[in-house]
Order: C-alpha cells, then sequence, then structure tokens
C-alpha cells in the first residue's frame, strides 16, 4: 500500500479540506491518505476551536485514513520549524508523496522558485535584513526581499500563506533528502484569512470560525460549509465541553501569568525577544481583554501571529532552554487516530516506520511527550469543570480512534 501525506490543522475540518483530501487521492495515486494535524495548540498562536480528537474524528470520517499528532514542539513555530516537523513526520510514516493546497496550484513554480532563491541566497539574505533594520515584521521583509530580486513571472508569489508554507514544505524535503513526490492542489474559492462567506460551499476556516462566535457558538448559520459529519461533531462538542475554545476564554489566565511574571523570567520564555517583556507586562496590566491586550502590545515589527504565538509559549510556561533551535525531525509519531484502510496500512508498514509509534501516553513516552502534556493541560482550563476534568483525562486514557 502506498500512501499520501497532507499537512493540515483542520479548524475546523471544512469542504474545502475534504476537496483536498479528494484531490490528494486522485493526482497522487494513492491508496492511504496520511495527515499530520497541529494538536491544541496551532501554528498562529490560537487555542483550537476544538480538541485534536474531536478534529482529528473529523478528518477521519471525512476521508483521512490515519491521523499523527504535529508535536507542540513544531506546531506552534514560523512556518519553516513547522514544515520541518510535519515533513519528517510523513517521510517517517513511509509516504511516497506530500500533497498540500496553495494558491498557486502549480508545483513546477515551487521548484523554480527554490531554485531561483539558491542561485540569490546572498542578495535575498542582504535584502531581508536591509527591510528588517527598516522595522518590518520578518515574513513582510522576506516578501519585500523576494520582490525586490524581480523574479520572473512563473515563479510564485511567496506573499500568499499557503504558497509560504508549501515553499517551506518543499525545502524541508530537500534538507531531509525525501524520497517523496510532491504536488498541490489549488485553494478552491475562499482565501486563506477570508472572514465572510463569497461562496454557496467552500469558506475559509477563519470565516467559519468567525460566524461560530458572532453567532455566540451556534452553528446552523456554517452547515453548508462543512462536511454532514463535521457539523455533527461540532454540535455534539458543544453540547459535551459546552463551549468552542478560543483566545478570551484563555485571557484570565494569561494576564495572571503576566502579572504575576518579573521581566527577567518573561525573557526566559520562548520567542520572547529582549523588550518585548516590558510591552507585555505593562499591556496586561492595562486590557480587560485579549483582544485589549494585543492591540496594546501589536507593533509594525512583530506580526499578530508572532505575537500569539508568544502569548501561546507564556501559558504554557515553555522556556527557551525546552525548544530546541530550529529542530530539524521530530522524534516521534504520535497516532491520533486511523481508518480501517489505516490500520491495514500500519499492519503492513509497522516494522518500516523510522520513528517510534505511539498510541498511548505512557511513563515511557511522558518525557518525550512533556510540551505536548503540558499544552493539552492548559487547553483543558479553558473550559469550566467538569469539562475540564474529562478533556484533562482525555490525554492520557485516549486511545486513538478507530472510524470505519
Amino acid at each position: 500500500m502506498n500512501a499520501t501525506g497532507v499537512i493540515v490543522e483542520y479548524n475546523p475540518f471544512h469542504n474545502g479540506h475534504a476537496f483536498h483530501l479528494e484531490q490528494a487521492k486522485n493526482i497522487s495515486g494513492a491508496e492511504t491518505i496520511i495527515a499530520v494535524m497541529s494538536g491544541n495548540f496551532l501554528q498562529r498562536g490560537e487555542p483550537a476551536l476544538v480538541s485534536k480528537w474531536k478534529r482529528a474524528e473529523m478528518a477521519l470520517k471525512a476521508g483521512a485514513d490515519i491521523v499523527f499528532e504535529l508535536p507542540y514542539q513544531f506546531a506552534v513555530q514560523q512556518a519553516d520549524i513547522f514544515a520541518n516537523g510535519a515533513v519528517s513526520i510523513l517521510e517517517a510514516a513511509g509516504c511516497s508523496s506530500l500533497c498540500f493546497g496553495s494558491e498557486s496550484g502549480n508545483i513546477e513554480s515551487f521548484h523554480q522558485t527554490l531554485s531561483f532563491l539558491g542561485k540569490h541566497h546572498a542578495a535575498y539574505q542582504e535584502r531581508i535584513r536591509v527591510h528588517l533594520d527598516a522595522g518590518v515584521s520578518y515574513p513582510k521583509a522576506a516578501s519585500m526581499a523576494f520582490l525586490d530580486l524581480n523574479p520572473e513571472d512563473e515563479l510564485v508569489d511567496l506573499s500568499k500563506p499557503n504558497n509560504i508554507l508549501g515553499f517551506q514544505y518543499l525545502k524541508s524535503a530537500r534538507r531531509l533528502n525525501s524520497s517523496m513526490q510532491l504536488y498541490t492542489v489549488a485553494r478552491k474559492s475562499a482565501g486563506y484569512h477570508d472572514e465572510q462567506f463569497s461562496s454557496e460551499s467552500i469558506a475559509s476556516a477563519t470565516s467559519i470560525r468567525k460566524a461560530l462566535f458572532t453567532a455566540n457558538g451556534e452553528i446552523e448559520g456554517i452547515r453548508q460549509y462543512v462536511p454532514e459529519t463535521t457539523y455533527q461533531g461540532l454540535l455534539q462538542y458543544k453540547k459535551e465541553i459546552g463551549a468552542f475554545h478560543q483566545w478570551e476564554q484563555y485571557w484570565p489566565f494569561l494576564k495572571f501569568r503576566l502579572v504575576h511574571l518579573q521581566p527577567e523570567k518573561l525573557r526566559c520564555i520562548y520567542e520572547m525577544e529582549e523588550g518585548l517583556e516590558h510591552r507585555f507586562l505593562s499591556a496586561a496590566i492595562q486590557a480587560e481583554s485579549f483582544q485589549q491586550f494585543m492591540e496594546k502590545i501589536k507593533t509594525k515589527r512583530y506580526t499578530w501571529t508572532r505575537l500569539q504565538r508568544a502569548c501561546v509559549h507564556i501559558l504554557t510556561n515553555t522556556e527557551k532552554t525546552e525548544m530546541p533551535n530550529k529542530p530539524l525531525k521530530a522524534e516521534y509519531l504520535r497516532l491520533l487516530g486511523m481508518s480501517k484502510n489505516g490500520r491495514k496500512y500500519l499492519n503492513m508498514h509497522k516494522s518500516d516506520l523510522k520513528l517510534p509509534l505511539i498510541s498511548r501516553i505512557s511513563s515511557h513516552a511522558a518525557q518525550q511527550l512533556h510540551l505536548d502534556i503540558k499544552a493539552s493541560r492548559v487547553y483543558a482550563m479553558g473550559i469550566n469543570a467538569p469539562e475540564e476534568r474529562n478533556l484533562m483525562q482525555q490525554e492520557f486514557n485516549q486511545p486513538p480512534i478507530m472510524a470505519d
């Protein structure tokens, strides 16, 4: 059995994701789809709408065969580190291909862009430094530096979020000397950051989340944009847990952490650069909500996403010493769930896996997974007891989800 890999967050799983899975299988000719999915906190520095277990279940019911968790060490990170972890997991799981969504939809343009930047590496890095010195954020500086090089029309637009991630997947695959074939599928209708519905059936996860929270958690308005299995899963989660997760629920905990931390302790937190600690501490005292806090700390130099990631690391008390500098590979395969076809694949390939397979947390695995465990405990705090206790226990008691 051959497998194609996808790298996802599914926050939540929607019709565009279902289209991606269908196309990934068609383009690659694979019999099995393996998804690497972020855990309870995401790349943009946000708590996931619903838990990783519920999101894994949604994915399996909609066409994925195996779901592995992308460890916290990679999930709440900038694009290149995020890509390193995800690609290394797919490689270790024996995928013959990787298929990602992009604004480009043309894989050859990604290869050409990688070659172009390789030839102009020194000039590219110098232009990035010039723009950083002018006070803009790193993503903006990288985008401006790319344009400074007068790229040809057939190259990828690296100002687009999915193009950026796809480009990093290609770089990571090259770095790992991976044999995986890379494919890309053009995103349908909705853009990554679109906040409004603009199609009858396809909407971005951003617009779906906005609609949910604007409607105070009522989900009927998003029904046409998600598979029925996602819709029913969201209904069940709301009934069982009581609410969907968002940053405002965690603001009291973040504020408590900040007002009790000394500046020198805050500087030890991962992604806290010198000088930011004073801005964070001052804003925490004044702000009455997470939105207010973010508006007070936002600067031209730091993106909203970058600052949110720092907030997640403060919340989880993740220090710089716990996060290796630019980690290249994951250390384990954390199995969240599988279909019957996924079980068949693992049974056939289990001895060929290049990383340890962890299907349940044990004392042996706990140290290796300590950042993931911390993140799950903090995530559970966003919901009032007894639902909080149920989510906490789920991390240790939950076996992999077995979907029909």
